[in-house]
């Protein structure tokens, strides 16, 4: 499939400079590029390979100065790295729309309803009254228990599993191997020192554009809904526990798990590898520090926390200065006992 830069220019709004005509029909790093493939220009490390690559067409910001002639044509815009994520997002979006019809062997339950432009891949298992909405993709070896809903154009990957009463909203991505609605971690402690297991008789909603990574997983609540709210983007391997609230627009990085029943607020950003105690809330706004151990509610929106356990950033950075003077520090306070040693020795006090 190829696109000349006029169309490509059309799609990113943008301007071209050099030839319209001019036409591609791949992607290249720009340091790699060949004829033929699209590049695009964002971090000025990277200037030097404007004047040297083979790509065709490089989309570039538009405030970028040209230091000699080159022989690609160029699609200016004001964010070229922004401009290129949307041009991939419509690149892929045409290539699953190509996408259509029930492979086989799948299984696909009666009482399912399949809407239009869905395709469902070999393999795949589609329990009872699940919906699979207008224009979704189910990807080979996924499982979708009996009645789940799968909103319009959201994708499940293949071997991602959707437990059964678990509702995926629409655009959404649920990557390969990610099981959404399992149990949630509920015992209760016995006299005689075994667990009984509660029932988790809850499930997950996820609503519209989440992304969840490949590996996640997300528990069922024990009663109500674990909830991924709007726009949500989670990493691959992460644990998100049962009842818990993940707020609109907030990343999750990867390695990270989220105990039960705490709420994350919005446009949150949390670090890898961090770690959540149950039962808090962590305000709007909040930047947790990779490898974080937050152990209490965060409740002043804004606010960016590091360590374990989790203190104020700026806090935590002084502390760090401090902790490297410390040796220096010593020497000083041993030479001013000494200094006070002969003090006292030669005044016989």
């Amino acid at each position: 499939m190829q696109f000349t830069a006029a169309q490509i220019a059309m799609m990113i709004n943008g301007k071209v400079e050099g030839n319209a005509d001019t036409a591609v029909a791949s992607f290249g790093k720009i340091e790699e590029a060949q004829k033929g493939q699209l590049a695009f220009l964002a971090n000025p490390k990277y200037e030097d390979f404007l004047y040297s690559t083979g790509a065709s067409i490089i989309i570039v910001n538009e405030t970028q100065e040209l230091k000699q002639q080159i022989e690609a044509t160029l699609i200016r815009v004001p964010d070229a790295y922004s401009a290129f994520a949307t041009l991939l997002d419509k690149y892929q979006q045409i290539q699953r729309q190509q996408l259509k019809g029930i492979q086989q062997p799948a299984y696909i339950d009666a009482t399912a309803k399949i809407g239009d432009n869905v395709y469902i891949g070999a393999f795949a298992y589609v329990g009872e009254h699940v919906i699979v909405a207008d224009g979704a993709k189910i990807y080979p070896n996924a499982f979708l228990g009996n009645n789940v809903h799968i909103g319009a154009n959201s994708i499940i990957n293949p071997g991602a599993t959707v437990y059964h009463d678990c509702i995926i909203g629409s655009n959404v991505i649920i990557h390969a191997g990610a099981v959404i609605g399992s149990d949630g971690f509920g015992f209760a402690p016995q006299k005689d020192g075994s667990f009984k297991k509660i029932p988790q008789i809850g499930n997950v909603i996820i609503e519209d554009n989440v992304e969840v990574g490949a590996n996640t997983t997300i528990d069922r609540a024990t009663i109500g809904s674990t909830l991924i709210k709007a726009g949500a983007k989670l990493d691959n391997l992460l644990q998100i526990a049962h009842n818990v609230e993940v707020g609109h627009n907030t990343a999750i990085a990867a390695l990270t798990g989220v105990s039960g029943s705490t709420k994350i607020g919005n446009n949150v950003i949390i670090g890898g590898q961090a770690g959540l105690a149950g039962h808090i809330q962590i305000a709007d706004g909040t930047r947790i520090n990779g490898k974080s151990g937050v152990s209490k509610s965060i409740k002043t929106p804004n606010t960016s926390v590091t360590g374990t356990p989790a203190i104020d950033y700026t806090t935590s950075m002084r502390s760090q200065a401090i902790a490297r003077n410390l040796p220096a520090l010593e020497q000083r306070v041993i030479a001013l006992e000494k200094m006070l040693k002969t003090m006292m020795e030669k005044n016989r006090i």
